[in-house]
């Protein structure tokens, strides 16, 4: 990352939604038709089930407990809400997996969402975040264009906690939010996501829990084999020429799913590989100002003059384009071994493994045209605009444009065991052991460097900038794909001609569980009394180097920012294409072997680099008791669970002492929490197939660990531009080791109507008081008087600056409406026999007392990642063999990070993202080819690009809202082959 590039996120104010509008429409029609369509008589295809024994749910999930055979109502499903636990597959395809999720959903004492896979070895969408973002309330969040991690009801992935067969995952970023993408949605059966937690549920989170499943090979009626292969091709191209990524890849998976010993021992097999391209046009706009005027940085900052630009408009102080090409492939390989000999104990052993590669390639260019950069401007061109008309095209003399060529190296490893055995005494006392392991390894490296006209020379560009998101027109004066005309050199003296850094991270979860049962009496059917313990925990280790070009020096005393070395041809490896932005394209070569040839290194890992390097630990016991709920309320039958969970938190952390650069020792703390969560679930049958559900609750959700840790970081930087430019000044961040978590008191309240087989409408309202929140502190006056300055190269102006760390806040709400549904067409008018609809709308706020980026004046005062509203609408037809769905997700706005700008401090927001996803296939049931079928998908099907805003105050402190980023993914198009035997 260069010192000028900013990270941000943002969002204008939201217009009238043609989703939004389409899914009313829909929810609509679906009321209408619970009025107008009859209840087909199920079929035997719909209500066969196999005889064999019932697989019941781990402990680590919230209906845990063996039933003992008593009475009708302890004969209820020990797992009725899991998707992976529903009745043999028998029917399949897009309907099959509707009824499937309705199924889990109905019989949930808790408020629930659930999907479901079509087949074996087949989940309805491309990816497991991309199925759950189907589900109301839900959204995605996209990484490099694909959906690998999930908000729910609108807030950030950090909120949500998530599980394989309800047991805590490590993970392999510094949070513990999931990437999706580490599981293989071919070998997942299915998914719950609890949006109100009961007392066994663990590992809950503050907005919802997902539970993902993998198959249980006793649930099938037999020996069943699945295989598919897809290839895939992206629509951007190959964007990075000779780094060896192009735009085609492929997906090939196979499960084994077999029955033993008169069906008591049970094993499934599966494996999935994924060799997946990733295309990514960047660019980003730097920052906005005034420069000349009575109301720019030359009156109220004392700026230099720009000449050429107008007095009082809005124009770019600087850009970047850059191109990504990155190729991931993942090997996950998933075992299940399964014992129910009797009729008393029941075993299952669950293994996954994974391996994730990634090799990520992104060049481009960028400069800083702002009023110290000592540009000039002719020929501009200006659009009139509020606040201030704004500068969309022209001519830029004076660039000091600098190639930075970035390579990065991910191999991450992820190992899950879980062994859960059952034990029925047949005298009502049933017994729940669970014990399990999880482990996530990460190994990174990441090298950039610079180049650019030798002795820091300058260049020009014609500019045509589109007033709103989009990608700029840039004809620059240099042809900067000429490997002769461009050299290794650091263009406009960033103190350093590139770096290197190895990161090293490990994640450990070891837990163990054990939960007695038995029946109780009056209005409840049984007890579940419980004890967890876990211990999870999370080491980082990074390491840091400068690189020098051989022949300049290392130090403020020798250093030459305009040295420059020819880049040697052997490196060269053809150019990075920038068309999209105008540039011809820019030169690209083997970082590395430049890396080690034409430059030396020195170790950088300085005060910042150093707190990087650290542990944190949680150590947390949990008991628990409920009691499930059997009875009538008069005439209604009324079920569901009331009990309570205390958790004892142990947290501390360690990390690295230094005194300025140089290592003193290690340094450590921690804090120690117990907490009380009491909880209550009611699902009331008020007519057939018609529930009334209630849910209150109080949760508990530790924030994010690499908040926890107990290492600061400091450093100096220079201020380019702004009101303070010139001066050397301190920033700094840091962990909270004594943080303690969000605690929430929430109430949902929902009804929901089911009909037909795969038909439902369904209306939910929730409310959660925020006892206790974090959100991030900047303190501007912090004193830094105690650290030692790292950068040799600079002498700091003051030893006052600007210092972040996150803290806890008290009071604040979060409020939400949802409404969701699903209808066969068959129901309406036999003319539609086939086709169906599903559609889900969310509307959510949420008040702080205090905002999430709280140093800015005027911030709002929102959960960060809070997306207001959220739609999802999918249109399918099945019949035939013929299947076709084109579904379309939508999520508005939402806060993201504090930036400083150049001196100005501000807030991002990211743009609303609507993404429209098409599915063709065809399935063989009958003669030579029963068991195939054919399948294409395109996803992002429009290509649409993710947008951010910066949201700062000018230099007469007027606050605007300009474009920051927007990149394009391109669409994925996927054609392949699925087989069943």
């Amino acid at each position: 990352m260069n010192r000028r590039q900013t990270q941000g996120r943002a969002v204008p104010a939201t217009p009238r939604r043609p989703l939004a509008v389409a899914c009313a429409a829909a929810l609509s029609l679906l009321c209408g038709g619970i009025a107008t369509a009859q209840e087909r008589t199920p079929t035997a295809q719909d209500t066969a089930k196999p005889a064999v024994k019932a697989a019941t749910k781990p402990a680590a999930t919230p209906a845990t407990a063996a039933q003992a055979p008593q009475s009708d109502k302890e004969k209820r499903a020990a797992n009725p809400d899991a998707a992976s636990n529903l009745d043999a597959v028998v029917v399949t395809g897009i309907q099959g997996s509707i009824q499937s999720a309705l199924k889990a959903k109905l019989n949930s004492d808790n408020i629930i969402e659930a999907i479901s896979a079509e087949d074996i070895g087949k989940l309805p969408d491309s990816s497991i975040a991309e199925s759950l973002a189907r589900l109301s309330g839900l959204a995605t969040q996209r990484v490099d264009g694909r959906a690998n991690q999930i908000s729910i009801r609108g807030l950030s992935p950090d909120f949500a906690g998530t599980t394989l067969n309800g047991r805590e995952q490590a993970t392999i970023g510094e949070n513990r939010g999931v990437d999706f993408d580490q599981y293989p949605s071919e070998l997942i059966s299915g998914a719950a996501v609890y949006k109100t937690p009961d007392a066994s549920l663990i590992g809950q989170g503050l907005s919802g829990t997902v539970d993902l499943h993998t198959i249980k090979p006793l649930d099938l009626p037999k020996r069943t084999f699945a295989a598919n292969v897809r290839g895939e091709t992206n629509s951007n191209g190959s964007l990075n020429h000779g780094s060896g990524v192009g735009d085609a890849g492929h997906r090939v998976s196979f499960s084994y799913i077999d029955q033993y010993f008169d069906h008591t021992l049970g094993l499934a097999v599966g494996f999935a590989q994924l060799d997946s391209p990733v295309q990514e046009k960047q660019y980003q706009a730097w920052w906005w100002s005034l420069n000349n005027g009575s109301q720019g940085a030359e009156n109220n900052w004392g700026a230099p003059h720009t000449p050429g630009l107008p007095d009082n408009v809005l124009s770019q102080e600087g850009a970047q384009l850059r191109a990504k090409s990155e190729n991931q492939l993942r090997n996950g390989l998933m075992t299940v071994l399964e014992w129910a000999p009797d009729d008393h104990y029941h075993s299952t052993l669950d293994l996954y493994y994974s391996t994730f590669n990634q090799k990520t390639y992104l060049n481009g260019a960028q400069w800083s045209s702002s009023p110290y950069d000592n540009v000039s401007y002719s020929n501009v061109g200006v659009v009139p605009a509020l606040p201030y008309p704004i500068v969309t095209t022209g001519h830029i003399d004076g660039l000091k444009s600098i190639l930075q060529n970035d390579y990065t190296k991910e191999h991450d490893k992820l190992f899950s065991a879980g062994w859960n055995n059952q034990y029925d005494f047949g005298n009502g006392w049933a017994l729940t052991a669970d014990l399990s392991y999880s482990s996530a390894k990460k190994d990174l490296h990441d090298a950039y460097l610079f180049a650019g006209l030798p002795d820091q020379a300058t260049s020009s560009t014609d500019f045509a900038t589109p007033i709103h998101e989009h990608f700029p027109d840039f004809r620059p004066g240099v042809n900067f794909a000429d490997p002769s005309a461009m050299f290794f050199t650091d263009p406009n003296n960033y103190g350093y001609d590139g770096r290197e850094e190895f990161d090293k991270q490990k994640d450990t979860i070891k837990a163990f569980r054990l939960e007695v049962s038995h029946p109780v009496g009056w209005i409840f059917s049984d007890v579940n009394i419980g004890v967890n313990y876990s211990d999870r925990k999370k080491t980082k280790q990074a390491d840091v180097y400068f690189a020098w070009l051989n022949g300049n020096g290392s130090t403020s005393a020798d250093y030459v920012p305009g040295f420059a070395a020819p880049i040697d041809p052997s490196a060269l490896s053809g150019i990075t294409d920038l068309s999209y932005g105008g540039f011809p394209g820019v030169v690209n070569y083997d970082v590395l072997q430049a890396l080690n040839s034409q430059y030396y290194k020195t170790q950088r890992n300085g005060q910042s680099d150093w707190s990087r390097n650290y542990s944190v630990e949680e150590k947390v016991p949990v008991a628990y008791v409920k009691f499930n709920i059997d009875t009538h309320l008069g005439d209604i039958p009324l079920r569901g669970n009331v009990g309570v969970q205390g958790v004892k938190t142990d947290q501390s952390s360690e990390a690295l002492q230094t005194n300025g650069d140089a290592l003193v020792g290690r340094i450590s703390d921690g804090a120690k929490y117990s907490k009380i969560l009491p909880s209550l679930n009611l699902a009331a049958e008020i007519a057939d197939k018609q529930f009334l559900r209630f849910g209150l609750a109080k949760t508990m959700a530790r924030g994010r660990i690499d908040d926890e840790k107990v290492a600061t970081s400091a450093g100096v930087a220079e201020v380019l531009d702004g009101p303070g430019a010139g001066q050397v000044l301190w920033s700094g961040s840091g962990g909270n080791p004594k943080l303690k978590p969000y605690i929430a008191v929430g109430a949902d309240l929902s009804w929901e109507k089911y009909f037909g087989t795969a038909s439902y409408v369904a209306a939910a309202v929730f409310n959660k008081n925020l006892l206790n929140y974090i959100y991030n502190q900047t303190t501007l006056d912090y004193d830094f008087s105690r650290y030692v300055n790292d950068n040799p190269t600079l002498t700091p102006t003051s030893t006052i600056g600007s210092f972040t760390r996150p803290e806890n806040g008290t009071g604040g709400k979060m409020q939400g409406l949802e409404l969701s549904g699903s209808l066969e067409g068959g129901l309406v008018t036999p003319a539609l026999d086939g086709f169906g609809v599903q559609a889900n709308f969310s509307l959510t706020n949420s008040t702080l007392p205090v905002s999430a980026v709280s140093s800015i004046p005027g911030s709002p005062s929102t959960l960060p990642g809070l997306s207001r509203k959220v739609a999802n609408l999918a249109l399918y037809y099945e019949k035939y063999g013929w299947s076709v769905r084109v579904a379309e997700r939508y999520r508005s706005s939402f806060t993201g990070e504090a930036v400083a700008l150049f001196d100005q401090l501000g807030y991002t927001q990211v743009l609303a993202d609507k993404q429209t996803d098409l599915q063709l296939g065809y399935a063989f049931d009958h003669g030579t080819w029963n068991g195939l079928s054919i399948l294409l998908q395109v996803n992002n099907l429009t290509d649409s690009p993710m947008k951010t805003q910066q949201i700062a105050a000018l230099p007469n402190n007027v606050k605007v809202a300009r474009p920051l980023e927007f990149d394009t993914y391109g669409r994925t198009v996927m054609f392949g082959l699925n087989y069943k035997l």
